[in-house]
């Protein structure tokens, strides 16, 4: 029991947000990069991210995990996001830190993702089913160049008028 919640429904719970979180921040993503701002959705994702990682956090604990590091990698970085976009309001260099880090912890999501779909996934986890083979390794590799190029993209387009 988690919460008062059986592991399974915790797990539903947790799951179900962090497919909002990728959504919503993939949706803030394609906005930055065609130069729009959407307040709303960066709520909903900066929110639903931190609930994904402080989430982890609750399940049976086994041992400092790469969950455990990711999702405090998340939060430091999720902090940063945060004081660059409400309380630095964007202004100057906080810009593009709000961008790169709005971005690496979409990217941390995404990461997450496709760890889980390795691991819980039949037909992914045959090909990887320590997730040290090379088709875990090629579709991280693939994701980290995409989120370095979106990243990039992003921080050259964003230029919000508005904090």
């Amino acid at each position: 029991m988690i919460l008062g919640m059986s592991l399974s429904l915790y797990t539903q719970i947790h799951v179900i947000i962090s497919l909002i979180a990728i959504a919503s921040g993939l949706l803030v993503a394609i906005g930055m990069m065609m130069a729009r701002s959407s307040g709303p959705m960066t709520a909903l994702f900066l929110a639903t991210t931190v609930l994904t990682s402080v989430t982890g956090f609750f399940f049976p604990f086994h041992g400092v995990t790469p969950g455990i590091v990711v999702g405090i990698l998340s939060l430091v970085v999720l902090l940063l996001t945060l004081i660059a976009r409400y309380g630095k309001h964007m202004v100057g260099g906080w810009r593009g830190t709000y961008v790169i880090t709005a971005m690496f912890a979409l990217y941390l999501n995404v990461f997450v993702l496709v760890a889980q779909c390795f691991e819980h996934i039949p037909s992914f986890h045959v090909l990887a089913p320590t997730g040290t083979e090379p088709p875990f390794k090629i579709a991280q590799g693939i994701v980290l160049v995409l989120f370095v190029l979106l990243t990039v993209v992003a921080n050259r387009k964003f230029r919000p008028t508005i904090a």
